[in-house]
């Protein structure tokens, strides 16, 4: 219930739209809120209108006040016809005369007329009317009928901290190591990898998922090569955060194959990670060349929070860390890469209307990509000639315009998929390219497509050089507002392995970046910028800070004083090292059974635990029969052994490198009977030849590694081993 009075009691009531108790079918947009001030609701409905949005006001004066309300028509910037976001405002029951969305490209606030107030709480209530995205800010209840809320800032800002009762100063939120801002692929990564090193995190991100482009909210999979030699295990935590199944364009890329929930469990497994979803970090404060907080907002409460920090990691992929910090950074303005909001169609197997959409982009006698397989691809994007943040709002409303009007032209216009319906569509925009900011290193088309190797290449590229511009074919009559792409590629001998010095800011000394803000130019983006080659850019990010707190170090101390310390880690020696350190290896001494042999004579048993494991030497594997997808390998003692972490090296060498790890995977121990599994000991997606996996002690006279999903359905195991740390010698 939102509380009125503000102020001195006589200025009025705001109620932010982001907090209504019930937001119905209604949903929170926070992507232009630094543009125009703040979150606001969506009715996202594909034209069908959405569920109200509800909640109650408490006015601490009964009488009679003037009602405002902040919106916009949403395709006045094209002086379309018509207003498809149309909505009503009920307040106490009665619904005011006004119909809200229809006029003013602009944010704006819409008089709604007066309303008398004769109870101490009010049900106030957003009802959509068309399902074409609606959208509302804010409803103001101003006890002054002459007094107009003010509408830019700073003054809305004042006013908004004022009425909201918004302390002046941020809350504390913390001090960390390391503060990363941005919760998709690459954050995630940063964040994981550092704080498994020893690194207290803060991770902050605005959206109420992580995975970014790669959540259920945008539904873009994950692409680019993972887990090269001579860094075979960068692309270890890529794998980790990799959802089991793939889906592609269409009706089957459905929310749950994208596992949100999955990867916030992962990161809140962390002790030394702090997760702050819904908090939009928009504030930087800085001492010299070093940042030393970064203040965020949470999209919903506006409660701000400040987090102090010795290092930071920009990963929202528009640098906008870096550059309210006032880093060194470039941008294509003229011919960049747009942005997509991806949509499918489902047949429903009746008949569904679908009203007409004067208002879209007029298809009707267009040629543009159908089929059911084509519509909503990547293809439909937009924004390649506009400042991508000023025209955020726009770029991500044309995208809607297009593809409400090529449905419009498929159905009514052309009397195609009678049975069909618009299934489903992003309203967060998938976006490709905005500003890069500047390190020490700057990578080149030309150093990729030469070859050019540089001493500190730590991340591998494999994605072509892929960069996409208007089609040619589609954009007659569209001209600066085209929404169709075409990818132009470029290939080149791949991995290109991708500098360390791309990945801290040249001027910021405490800044690191990883995703597709690094320092790269408009052309080399075009091969870095898919999400598992921006997840390794995460973990080396991660190992890097790392070695920044164990040396007291800067980012570029690490390049220059201590590489051969991150090259030690992207090899994996600092999992030999800990191996050397950990006592002795139980598995040695236990005797071993599985669920089945592929070949006895070729691959035995003892395999398993014999010591052995060249990774170019396939003969000392053991291999489980094919089909057998529940494959298990038993571990007996005549004693109790205390176990606290487990070693797997698994897989295949392939004549150039080792792959096709065993991915899912969990120990269990024998007790009372029973078999449990052991709490911390499992793994999914993995893609590590050699993993060493960290829980909880147990002691048990029997443990078992079952195996439940192996690339071909065939378990491939060259040694398991077994270890308790405790016993580890500190360095």
């Amino acid at each position: 219930m939102v509380s009125g009075g503000g102020g001195n009691g006589d200025a009025g009531i705001l109620v932010e739209a982001e907090q209504f108790e019930e937001l119905g079918g209604w949903v929170i947009d926070q992507q232009f809120m630094d543009q125009m001030g703040s979150p606001f609701l969506l009715a996202h409905g594909l034209g069908v209108p959405v569920a109200d949005a509800k909640t109650t006001v408490a006015f601490k004066k009964g009488g009679t006040y003037r009602v405002w309300v902040r919106t916009r028509n949403w395709v006045a910037d094209w002086g379309a016809k018509g207003a498809p976001g149309r909505f009503e405002v009920m307040a106490g029951g009665r619904k005011l005369e006004t119909m809200f969305g229809t006029e003013g490209a602009k944010w704006h606030w819409q008089d709604g007329g007066t309303v008398r107030i004769k109870k101490a709480k009010v049900p106030v209530v957003l009802h959509d009317l068309t399902g074409f995205e609606g959208r509302c800010d804010a409803v103001f209840f101003s006890r002054d009928p002459e007094f107009r809320p003010p509408n830019d800032e700073p003054a809305m800002k004042l006013w908004r901290k004022e009425l909201l009762g918004l302390s002046d100063g941020p809350s504390d939120g913390g001090q960390y190591d390391m503060v990363v801002i941005g919760g998709g692929i690459a954050g995630t990564c940063a964040s994981l990898n550092a704080a498994r090193r020893g690194v207290k995190v803060a991770l902050i991100q605005d959206r109420p998922v992580l995975g970014g482009n790669n959540s259920s909210e945008v539904r873009v999979w994950l692409d680019g090569e993972t887990n090269f030699e001579p860094y075979p295990r960068i692309g270890n935590i890529v794998g980790e955060l990799e959802p089991e199944r793939r889906a592609h364009y269409g009706p089957e890329n459905t929310a749950e194959l994208y596992e949100d929930q999955r990867r916030i469990d992962l990161v809140r497994a962390e002790k030394n990670i702090t997760l702050f979803l819904q908090y939009r970090a928009n504030e930087v404060k800085t001492s010299g060349d070093l940042i030393t907080e970064v203040i965020a907002q949470h999209t919903v409460t506006g409660e701000r929070l400040k987090f102090t920090g010795k290092y930071f990691a920009d990963c929202t992929g528009d640098g906008c860390i870096g550059y309210l910090a006032g880093a060194d950074y470039d941008m294509t303005l003229e011919g960049h890469m747009g942005r997509c909001n991806l949509w499918n169609v489902a047949d429903t197997g009746e008949p569904v209307f679908f009203p007409r959409c004067p208002w879209a982009v007029d298809l009707s006698d267009k040629p543009f990509p159908s089929g059911e397989k084509q519509l909503g691809g990547w293809y439909w994007e937009s924004g390649f000639y506009y400042e991508p943040f000023e025209k955020s709002e726009y770029i991500r409303d044309l995208n809607f315009r297009a593809m409400y009007g090529a449905w419009d032209a498929l159905k009514n216009a052309r009397g195609m998929y009678p049975n069909h319906k618009l299934n489903w569509a992003a309203y967060i925009s998938g976006k490709r390219e905005s500003r890069r900011l500047l390190g020490e290193f700057i990578l080149t088309k030309e150093d990729i497509v030469q070859g050019i190797s540089y001493p500190d290449g730590c991340v591998p590229a494999t994605w072509k050089i892929d960069l996409h511009m208007p089609d040619p074919a589609y954009d007659d009559g569209f001209a600066g507002d085209e929404f169709l792409s075409k990818a132009y590629y470029t290939d080149y001998t791949k991995p290109y392995w991708v500098p360390y010095r791309c990945l801290y800011s040249r001027n910021i000394n405490n800044l690191f970046m990883a995703g597709r803000d690094i320092s790269v130019t408009h052309e080399a983006l075009g091969a870095v910028r898919v999400m598992r080659t921006c997840g390794m850019m995460g973990e080396v990010v991660g190992m890097a800070a790392a070695i920044c707190k164990e040396h007291d170090t800067m980012p570029r101390g690490v390049y220059t004083d201590y590489f051969g310390r991150l090259k030690e880690m992207m090899r994996g020696e600092d999992t030999a090292k800990w191996i050397e350190k950990a006592g002795p290896n139980f598995a040695r001494e236990a005797k071993v059974v599985v669920s089945s042999n592929y070949d006895q004579n070729k691959y035995p048993v003892g395999n398993i635990n014999d010591g052995r494991f060249d990774t170019k030497a396939n003969q000392q594997r053991w291999l489980s029969e094919a089909g057998d997808v529940s494959a298990y390998v038993t571990f007996s003692w005549s004693g109790q052994q205390t176990i606290s972490a487990i070693r797997v090296v698994s897989g295949w060498f392939n004549g150039q490198r080792a792959g096709d790890a065993v991915r899912d995977f969990r120990l269990q121990y024998f007790d009372n009977g029973e078999w449990n599994d052991v709490a911390g000991s499992g793994i999914r997606n993995n893609v590590s030849v050699d993993l060493v996996k960290k829980f909880a002690a147990i002691r048990a006279e029997q443990v078992r590694l079952m195996i439940t999903k192996s690339p071909g359905d065939i378990s491939r195991i060259w040694e398991v081993e077994f270890y308790n740390p405790s016993r580890e010698v500190k360095s």
